[in-house]
């Protein structure tokens, strides 16, 4: 650990059963948006129902999506390690929604029109930045299973390490989406967010290349 990283606090980690207990409410907990969006959906309570699913989806997408980046910083302040257990739940949620998202664009706006939709890709901007932010995810999501960490070793890593490149583009799509109501708060907020936990990790990575390698001592 760097001088200038954040100490780690000595903590009980959570039995196996706890552990399972807590993954449970949070896979239930990331589930309810959704569901709270089909219950409303059914009863017919959204004025527009397709804005109302493409926005809910999109916005939960970067709320999963802040929470898994906020993991590392929570786990290095806390000293909770068991917090990395949870990662790859709330990162298959971040691309379940963002696959409600894209289909909900891909079924309500072109009727499953690939070609179509491909050419509002190309022409509208902030679908351009969203739709590559999607694409990324994908090799994310194929390879989240125990079975691909073993076969890719290092380079697993080296793969996610596009989340930081899909966090920005993410934040430039609803940027530019909501840019267009002129409703910048939002965007703001979540902006900053995000801009914060990677910087944390911009910090640290330089922290490291600053401190002094302590020499072995010599017996």
């Amino acid at each position: 650990m760097t001088k200038n990283a954040p100490p780690a606090r000595p903590t009980a980690s959570p039995s196996p059963k706890q552990l399972a207990a807590i993954k449970s409410l949070l896979f239930v907990l990331a589930l309810l948006p959704f569901a709270r969006i089909v219950w409303l959906i059914v009863q017919q309570v959204p004025v527009e129902p397709v804005e109302f699913v493409t926005h809910g989806t999109g916005d939960w997408a970067l709320y999963l999506l802040c929470a898994t980046l906020a993991i590392t910083p929570l786990r290095r302040f806390t000293g909770w390690n068991w917090l990395i257990r949870l990662r790859r739940m709330l990162g298959l949620y971040v691309f379940f929604y963002a696959l409600m998202h894209f289909l909900t664009f891909l079924w309500a706006d072109h009727n499953f029109d690939v070609g179509a939709m491909w050419k509002d890709v190309l022409k509208r901007p902030f679908i351009t930045v969203g739709f590559i932010a999607f694409v990324l995810l994908l090799p994310l999501a194929a390879t989240s299973t125990n079975a691909m960490i073993k076969r890719l070793g290092r380079r697993w890593a080296q793969l996610h390490r596009l989340i930081y490149l899909i966090a920005p583009l993410a934040i430039l799509h609803y940027w530019w989406m909501k840019a267009g109501k002129h409703n910048f708060e939002q965007p703001i907020v979540w902006g900053t967010v995000v801009a914060v936990l990677l910087g944390l990790r911009v910090y640290w990575r330089w922290s490291r290349t600053r401190s002094p390698v302590t020499p072995r001592s010599v017996s």
